[in-house]
């Protein structure tokens, strides 16, 4: 089955959506013209806007029939987004983001941190106009735990001895929170209290699995298609899942260069260690740890009615999973 994101995922929200696309472009005015210039670039650079049609489709798979609230809780998400993006992109000093400049190298750092500051600070301003203190707090742990994710991420970089459970609480915090938020937050809003679990571990998953197929196209695709430069991750050290499972799998001088090539970063050794993930049979393993991640993100959603919506998360589970094919 070949799904088609806008019929199979976005269309049953696509009212919502673009009431929500409206309220992203109200939330980011400012009385700074230069404020609005790179929230605006940031935002319009956005990508397929997943998590906040995550929040309405689970909005709406909750049953809520008036969309206000879950619409401005899906614009929030997408602002809080947008401003993680623009910090990763300082901190990991990126040029391109989905194929365009980043904020950081259209203007300049502080500039760009000094913007994210704003988008994370607007985010919250009108949260609290949604008036839900339960929302509220699991949005400020949640953004703590984003925050603490990216943290432990640096805290790993040339570190070869980086564990598969050291790395999965790392994607949790920088990739799965905010999914978490944006479905969890809706079951918030609907008050379907025994919709938030379950929809928090779909968004968990799902976010593992997202991340996971993230960190084997850096392996396999090229620049076009990922819309960032292959190799970024070895560039900078990081010791993501193919280098992590490429490290147990393989000996001698093969093992030997993976790790040189983490602790030091750097692309020099670029094609071998490609080849060496390829060769150690560790995307295999990544595909499979990909499948369990996304087949327990689908297991999650069957407690909840079956609907469109529903239907529409499971076809997103499943559409992120079949950018490897």
């Amino acid at each position: 089955m070949v799904i088609d994101f806008k019929q199979d995922i976005l269309s049953p929200v696509a009212t919502d959506f673009a009431a929500m696309d409206h309220l992203i472009n109200e939330g980011i005015s400012s009385k700074v013209g230069l404020v609005m210039s790179v929230s605006k670039h940031v935002v319009d650079a956005g990508g397929k806007r997943m998590r906040p049609i995550m929040c309405l489709l689970a909005a709406r798979a909750c049953g809520v029939a008036n969309m206000q609230q879950a619409q401005h809780l899906a614009a929030i998400i997408e602002m809080l987004h947008t401003a993680t993006l623009v910090h990763d992109d300082v901190v990991d000093e990126s040029n391109l983001r989905r194929g365009r400049p980043t904020a950081n190298a259209t203007w300049n750092n502080q500039t760009a941190v000094l913007v994210g500051d704003f988008l994370i600070a607007r985010s919250f301003d009108l949260l609290v106009d949604l008036n839900n203190m339960t929302l509220l707090k699991d949005f400020s742990s949640g953004t703590c735990e984003i925050a603490e994710g990216e943290v432990l991420q640096l805290q790993a970089q040339h570190q070869p001895d980086t564990t598969e459970t050291t790395y999965l609480k790392i994607i949790h915090g920088k990739t799965s929170r905010l999914f978490e938020l944006a479905t969890e937050g809706a079951a918030i809003l609907a008050g379907t209290e025994q919709y938030r679990e379950p929809l928090r571990r779909f968004a968990g998953h799902f976010g593992n699995a997202f991340q996971i197929i993230d960190d084997i196209l850096d392996y396999t695709s090229d620049a076009e298609t990922l819309g960032k430069n292959i190799g970024d991750d070895l560039m900078e050290g990081k010791p993501t899942l193919p280098l992590i499972s490429a490290l147990v799998r393989s000996t001698g001088e093969d093992h030997a260069m993976v790790r040189r090539s983490i602790a030091t970063g750097g692309i020099d050794h670029l094609t071998q260690v490609i080849e060496i993930v390829h060769r150690s049979g560790s995307l295999d393993y990544c595909q499979q740890r990909a499948q369990q991640e996304t087949d327990a993100a689908v297991a999650a959603l069957q407690v909840l009615p079956d609907s469109a919506y529903r239907q529409a998360l499971i076809n997103l589970a499943l559409m992120a999973l079949h950018r490897l094919q």
